[in-house]
C-alpha cells in the first residue's frame, strides 16, 4: 500500500537539478567542485526548513520531501532516518524526452536509497509527437514493472505543455490554456498512459481551477478498479495565491491527497540568502511557507 493508501501526502519538493543550478544560483555548464557543494549547501537548508516544521509540533502525518540523489543523498538518507515520506526522481533533469537518470542502473539506485516514492516527471501532450509519447510510455510501463517488485511505489508527475496549434486556438494566452484545454488533455493522457500499461500509485498533477475538473481527473485516474491511485496536487512554481487556490480546489475531492510543493515555498527565502541572509532565517522561513500551504490545504479539507 502506498503511503497515501492510509491517509495522506505533503511533499516539499527541491529534487530540482537543472533549473536549481542555472536559474537560482547562475551556474552555468557543468558544476565545479565549489559549485556543488554550494548547491548541496542549499538543499541542505531547504532541509532544514522542513525539520524546523517538523519541530513546531504542526506537520500533519504524511509530511515528508521529494529530493534528488545527485545533490541531495545526505538529505534523502536523514528523511529516512527521521521516517518521513520520501520521494526521489528517476529521470534526467532538464530533458523534453523522459528517460533514466542512470540507464540503465536506474534500480539499483532505487534500490540503495529504498525512498518511499520513485518518481518520475513527464511532459506528454497526447496532440504532439506520437513517436514521442510511445517510447516515453514504453520507458515507463517498463519502470512501474520494475517498481511492483521493489520497496518503492510509483508517483508519476504529468506536465502538459502547449503545443503550437494548441496556443493558437487560445489566442496565445497561457492562462486560457490552462483553463480551456489542459484539464481534458490531462485527462487524455491520464487514459492513453493507461491503455500503455503505465499504472502510477500517485498522480502528481498541475493545479486546476475548477473542482469539476479535480473530479474528472481523479475518476480517470482511480478508473477500472484503481481504487489505491490517489491524486496530488504540483505547484509549478507558482505564486502563494494561486498555490493556495489550486490546493483548497483538489484537498476536499475523494481520490486527491495532498501536494508537492516546492519552488513556491524555497525559491525566494534561498535568493535571500545569497543575497547575505543568514542560513537559519532562510530555513525558518521555509518550514514557514511549508506550514502555512500545509494549512491551506488541510484546512479547506475539513471545511468542506
Amino acid at each position: 500500500m502506498s503511503a497515501a493508501g492510509s491517509g495522506r501526502i505533503y511533499l516539499l519538493a527541491f529534487d530540482h537539478r537543472g533549473s536549481f543550478q542555472s536559474k537560482l544560483l547562475g551556474i552555468e555548464g557543468d558544476p565545479k567542485p565549489a559549485d556543488v557543494a554550494r548547491i548541496i549547501e542549499a538543499k541542505a537548508i531547504i532541509f532544514a526548513g522542513f525539520r524546523k516544521a517538523l519541530e513546531s509540533g504542526l506537520a500533519a502525518d504524511g509530511a515528508g520531501i521529494l529530493v534528488d540523489e545527485q545533490f541531495g543523498a545526505d538529505v534523502a538518507r536523514a528523511a529516512r532516518e527521521l521516517g518521513v515520506v520520501l520521494a526521489m526522481p528517476v529521470e534526467k533533469s532538464g530533458q523534453a524526452e523522459f528517460d533514466f537518470q542512470y540507464g540503465e542502473r536506474f534500480g539499483d539506485h532505487i534500490e540503495e536509497f529504498q525512498p518511499t516514492y520513485a518518481k518520475v516527471l513527464v511532459r506528454y501532450n497526447v496532440e504532439g509527437d506520437t513517436e514521442l509519447n510511445r517510447r516515453q510510455a514504453a520507458r515507463l510501463a517498463r519502470l512501474g514493472e520494475w517498481l511492483k517488485g521493489s520497496e518503492s511505489d510509483f508517483l508519476f508527475e504529468l506536465l502538459v505543455p502547449a503545443e503550437p496549434h494548441q496556443l493558437e486556438a487560445v489566442g496565445g494566452e497561457g492562462e486560457r490554456y490552462d483553463t480551456e484545454l489542459r484539464p481534458l488533455l490531462m485527462v487524455s493522457a491520464l487514459e492513453e498512459l493507461q491503455s500503455a500499461g503505465v499504472e502510477p500509485d500517485i498522480w502528481k498533477l498541475e493545479g486546476l481551477d475548477s473542482r469539476k475538473d479535480c473530479e474528472r481527473l481523479a475518476a480517470v485516474a482511480r478508473s477500472g478498479g484503481r481504487d489505491a491511485v490517489h491524486c496530488v496536487v504540483l505547484g509549478r512554481g507558482g505564486d502563494e495565491g494561486k498555490v493556495e487556490h489550486w490546493l483548497r480546489t483538489g484537498s476536499a475531492v475523494p481520490g486527491w491527497v495532498g501536494f508537492a510543493v516546492g519552488r513556491t515555498i524555497w525559491w525566494d527565502r534561498l535568493e535571500e540568502w545569497l543575497g547575505g541572509a543568514s542560513a537559519q532565517d532562510a530555513a525558518d522561513g521555509i518550514g514557514a511557507n511549508y506550514l502555512r500551504l500545509l494549512a491551506a490545504y488541510t484546512q479547506s479539507g475539513a471545511r468542506a
